[in-house]
């Protein structure tokens, strides 16, 4: 019987072809381009590749804080200019910040993420973008930035975020923490006073009709150990809720509801509604 020979070292090239495209579909499959997207069956919060630290507070809107230092934190400013069709074209200026539209949904990687629109204290929008628009008839805009996997980029339990007026009255006062300030091209006009303290502390009244609140929504400053006390009167039955500080009263329609607290940590606190979500005021404690 004749057997068929071949050349020795003739398998050899075909030998480290094959090797040499096995290696190349293992890399392929270990070493291409990382996704920050959430494998099915965890939540964005549980995605890999997050940073800073998560906190128990959460947003009007229920979304989680995620605390990263003051020195690493973005930044972001907004500035309002009248639109010729109505509303306010607005701009965002932002810092150790990039907008990632791709990757809405995956892991909260340092600096990048989306911006939520606030409109007198309600989540009305998103922008993948530094340029939007709000239309007529909202007074109060909030800018806050959050991590793609949709928790809020927080620095000392504060979410980092920017509050301009659209209705002529100046801006919000700047944050206590490195989230920037706001401006808007509205003139300016005489802002009621402050609240003075008094010997038994700070008293602020609010109104709640439907989903207006009267002032609107500002930041109130007060001093830490400095003694607050709230007066807030709706026309439905809710509960006030004072963030941070687990302080909470029931309301009845048309019956002033009181909640008093004693300032003594340090930060910004948002004060809301728990059924409606209405944001009623900041408070700023230094």
């Amino acid at each position: 019987m004749t057997r068929a020979t071949h050349p020795r070292g003739a398998a050899t090239p075909l030998l480290s072809l094959v090797l040499v495209l096995a290696a190349a579909l293992s890399l392929a499959g270990c070493g291409g381009p990382a996704t920050t997207h959430h494998k099915p069956g965890t939540t964005h919060e549980e995605a890999s590749g997050s940073s800073g630290t998560l906190l128990p507070a959460r947003d009007e809107s229920g979304h989680r804080l995620r605390e990263v230092p003051a020195a690493t934190a973005p930044t972001v400013r907004v500035e309002a200019r009248p639109d010729t069709e109505g509303g306010w074209n607005i701009h965002l200026t932002v810092e150790r910040f990039r907008f990632t539209p791709d990757s809405t949904g995956g892991a909260a990687l340092p600096g990048r993420g989306h911006a939520r629109l606030l409109a007198d204290g309600r989540e009305t929008a998103r922008l993948y973008g530094d340029w939007g628009h709000v239309p007529p008839g909202v007074r109060t805009l909030t800018v806050r930035l959050h991590a793609d996997d949709h928790t809020v980029w927080a620095v000392a339990g504060a979410p980092v975020q920017a509050t301009v007026r659209l209705d002529g009255a100046p801006a919000a006062p700047p944050s206590p923490r490195p989230s920037g300030t706001a401006t808007a091209p509205a003139p300016a006009t005489t802002a009621p006073p402050s609240p003075r303290p008094t010997e038994t502390g700070r008293t602020v009244t609010l109104t709640i009709t439907g989903k207006t609140v009267e002032p609107p929504p500002s930041r109130i400053e007060l001093k830490k150990g400095e003694r607050l006390t709230l007066r807030v009167t709706g026309d439905r039955a809710d509960t006030v809720h004072v963030h941070g500080y687990d302080r909470e009263v029931p309301l009845s329609p048309g019956v002033p509801a009181t909640l008093t607290l004693t300032a003594d940590r340090t930060g910004l606190f948002e004060v809301e509604t728990h059924e409606s979500g209405l944001l009623l005021t900041q408070l700023v404690v230094r």
